[in-house]
């Protein structure tokens, strides 16, 4: 099994083989993920939304990032996995987004972290990666910035505005970034972005014409049936499947059918006693029912 770095995903690219990237926020889905042969888990703060019921991703924390990393760490063995910078854990200063990425990757175990945002970063990627540390960008609808673009609005429809996000996507090439998540803009832009750059682009809302992928674990497994926009398929419908087997689990306990035999312990070398009586206590009192188990 070959481990899936940086340089691996530049050479797909190259290749033209496409590059597949799921988030993933626990050990077991990232164990599924891995052994699935997914390219890269990325831990993204949509974790605030998915996991902790937040409508947007702000209110995530590093600390967060790391708790969920180190927990996709233990399930993975072959894919690269990436860890989110959240909201204002990069933006105030150069100083403190460098501490926050190496947090990320000391304490948390991720091999590169992700950040959103065009050329007014480009600071803050060079000297994250002069750190020793890869970095993904991330332009178009960038859901940190949701207040400011008033929605989650799709990006770079008009030709201003594209060629902003080009110039943004080559500013980051040039500061770094070894990768490049396009999220929310049109086919048309996206596929000049990718072959404009040298690194891979990764789509979400962009088209079919990025070098790879991403979506929401969550969205591809169908666990909310509410939340249905155009980019987003459903492979299997989670919330029915999940929902169903734990009705039926209801419905077996309530009528005693689980446990079965098969699923309860037995042994030929216990004997049971009655539970001592209280003194005073009559024949007729509740307390001699009860038994316990002892050895022989």
């Amino acid at each position: 099994m070959k481990k899936v770095t940086i340089h691996a995903l530049r050479q797909m690219k190259a290749q033209g083989e496409r590059i597949t990237m799921l988030t993933a926020y626990d050990a077991t889905f990232a164990r599924l993920f891995d052994e699935a042969g997914v390219d890269v888990l990325l831990v993204g703060d949509s974790v605030g939304m998915v996991v902790q019921g937040h409508d947007s991703t702000l209110p995530v924390t590093v600390d967060d990032i790391v708790y969920h990393c180190r927990a996709v760490q233990r399930g993975t063995r072959r894919a690269h996995l990436v860890g989110d910078l959240p909201f204002m854990s990069y933006q105030a200063s150069v100083d403190e987004a460098v501490k926050n990425a190496g947090r990320l990757v000391a304490e948390g175990g991720a091999e590169s972290v992700k950040l959103e945002g065009g050329a007014d970063f480009t600071n803050v990627v060079s000297r994250i990666v002069r750190a020793g540390i890869p970095v993904m960008g991330h332009i178009g609808l960038t859901p940190q910035s949701v207040h400011k673009m008033g929605g989650y609005i799709v990006q770079g429809k008009d030709e201003e505005k594209a060629r902003q996000l080009l110039a943004d996507a080559l500013a980051l090439e040039a500061a770094g970034a070894y990768a490049l998540v396009l999220e929310g803009i049109p086919t048309e832009l996206a596929s000049e972005i990718t072959r404009r750059l040298s690194i891979p682009t990764i789509g979400i809302g962009a088209g079919v014409h990025c070098d790879g992928q991403v979506l929401v674990c969550y969205d591809l497994l169908g666990f909310n049936r509410d939340f249905a926009p155009k980019f987003v398929k459903k492979y299997v419908d989670g919330a029915s499947v999940i929902g169903g087997a734990a009705k039926q689990y209801i419905d077996e306990v309530r009528q005693s059918a689980f446990p079965g035999d098969e699923h309860s312990f037995h042994s030929k070398a216990l004997r049971l006693y009655p539970t001592p009586v209280p003194e005073g206590s009559t024949e007729d009192d509740e307390s001699l029912s009860r038994i316990y188990a002892a050895p022989v």
